[in-house]
């Protein structure tokens, strides 16, 4: 057989995976490349994410350009995420060759529809219907002038998402936002492929824990409003013991849940740290106000850990809702919690989750999905 290439333009550096874009990006990387792919990978950096010899184990080459921050990438009607990652010396070394370029990420896209890449193959690799996202960031974000940048952001992508006509393929990581693309592109192939993930097996243990965990990057808006709400709705009227762990606190949330004697705030934990959080956890709480994208913290917690206590925007087309209990309003999730602390994790659940993330959340089964639909 040919050699089999692919371009992926990333929109950072995918190492450390430690927050959800860059996770599905890492574990893709690594499970083509133990399918025989060849990967040029192109990345945007920027301050706080240093280069990374990890990488070149997977990939043949590894290019890196400045993410160009800024008062000129602001002012421009296209998104600022998306004008900030913009490079002439990516276009030239994505012309070096014939392969297909995956763009990860609305982000990534500032190139998909240059001429000189009219006649490659391109493929688009969703994560969330980006405007939807930076909408609700807007709504919950307490300072004026960050709440301002969401909401403009969020109408500058709505009016971008149709730069995605330019792909040839779009694959998207749930099923109601492959639904949501397949309106909007109806002439497209747009395939639903979760994301991939760090999870190999169910690595669950069975019995019983003495706490609740909340896990998530905690200076995202949209995971702070959670925390909080969290904390004051169903926690503030309970004596079950809340851990939150994620990086970069808010100093609002750690002074917030000083306040509380059964919350406890653990910051920025090594992998180790949060997978063995998870894991001794005897319920993982996970919610969301925003029905977007695939949390991958979800998946983790499935693989890793015990009960799994979610709202049903957190659900989002995955097809796990077997594999959860789900509570909606602060009653719902107050009434369950005591209810699962009087139960025992046992084999029964774990094997039920094998059955089901195995079908669907298999790293190695959507690489080779993935390579079928490019090659």
């Amino acid at each position: 057989m040919p050699d089999k290439h692919l371009h992926i333009v990333s929109f950072d550096i995918p190492y450390p995976a430690n927050y959800g874009g860059v996770i599905d990006v890492f574990y893709k990387l690594k499970a083509l490349y133990a399918n025989g792919v060849k990967i040029t990978l192109h990345c945007y950096e920027y301050p706080g994410r240093n280069r990374t010899e990890e990488l070149n184990k997977y990939c043949e080459k590894v290019y890196y350009y400045p993410r160009l921050v800024g008062l000129g990438s602001a002012i421009s009607i296209k998104p600022y995420i998306v004008t900030s990652r913009r490079s002439e010396e990516l276009m030239l070394n994505l012309l070096k060759d014939d392969a297909p370029i995956l763009f990860e990420g609305l982000h990534s896209c500032y190139h998909i529809d240059d001429k000189r890449i009219k006649k490659r193959m391109k493929i688009y690799r969703e994560s969330n219907i980006e405007h939807r996202y930076y909408y609700n960031l807007f709504k919950v974000d307490k300072k004026v002038v960050k709440k301002l940048y969401f909401f403009v952001e969020s109408l500058k992508l709505r009016l971008y998402q149709k730069i995605l006509k330019h792909s040839d393929l779009m694959l998207v990581v749930s099923r109601e936002d492959t639904d949501y693309l397949k309106g909007h592109f109806p002439d497209k192939k747009v395939n639903y492929l979760p994301s991939f993930h760090a999870n190999d097996k169910v690595e669950s243990l069975i019995g019983s824990g003495d706490y609740a965990l909340y896990n998530g990057n905690i200076e995202v808006p949209e995971n702070a409003h959670a925390v909080q709400w969290l904390i004051n709705e169903v926690f503030a009227a309970t004596d079950i013991k809340l851990k939150v762990a994620g990086m970069n606190p808010p100093e609002y949330i750690r002074k917030f849940a000083s306040e509380y004697p059964n919350v406890e705030i653990i910051a920025n934990p090594d992998d180790k740290e949060m997978f063995d959080l998870i894991k001794n956890a005897h319920v993982n709480i996970l919610v969301t106000f925003q029905a977007t994208g695939l949390k991958l913290k979800l998946l983790n917690t499935l693989f890793q850990g015990r009960f799994c206590l979610v709202n049903d925007k957190m659900l989002n087309g995955t097809g796990l809702e077997e594999l959860c209990e789900i509570g909606n309003t602060p009653e719902e999730l107050r009434k369950k919690l005591p209810e699962l602390f009087t139960m025992e994790f046992d084999e029964n659940q774990i094997s039920l989750r094998n059955n089901i993330l195995n079908l669907n959340f298999s790293n190695s089964k959507n690489a080779e999905k993935l390579i079928e639909l490019v090659y």
